[in-house]
């Protein structure tokens, strides 16, 4: 207990120890020197976050809404007519030609669920 009080203090100051940060939140020795060099030159602004990373999304929000009118089309309509179900495989494709761009499958899916759609399981006649 008197261990665990004497470390508070120790944090409480305006600077604590890079090892006790590390340790606490788990991080890399790199990271809190780059958090501590960022609170000295701007203060608290400097430790804002600056929002997601990453590159920004391939498809505009006009792409993805005639995406979502392609879609309420039957496959057909595209050339699928073996069966009338969208694939993720098929999605992928029609993707690709309607604007170029290149999608995994587990990018389909995440791109569909952004947009509002969600998988369904087809009713098969008894």
């Amino acid at each position: 207990m008197r261990r665990s009080g004497c470390r508070r203090r120790r944090c409480s100051r305006r600077t604590c120890p890079v090892a006790e940060i590390v340790k606490r939140l788990r991080v890399s020795h790199n990271a809190v020197y780059v958090w501590r060099r960022r609170w000295l030159a701007d203060g608290a602004a400097g430790l804002a976050s600056k929002g997601p990373s990453g590159t920004g999304w391939r498809l505009s929000d006009a792409q993805l809404d005639t995406l979502a009118a392609a879609l309420e089309e039957r496959p057909a309509a595209h050339g699928y007519i073996e069966d009338q179900r969208w694939t993720l495989a098929r999605i992928a494709d029609l993707i690709a030609r309607l604007f170029r761009q290149r999608y995994t499958l587990r990018g389909v899916s995440m791109l569909l669920h952004r947009i509002g759609f969600s998988p369904q399981v087809p009713k098969h006649p008894p």
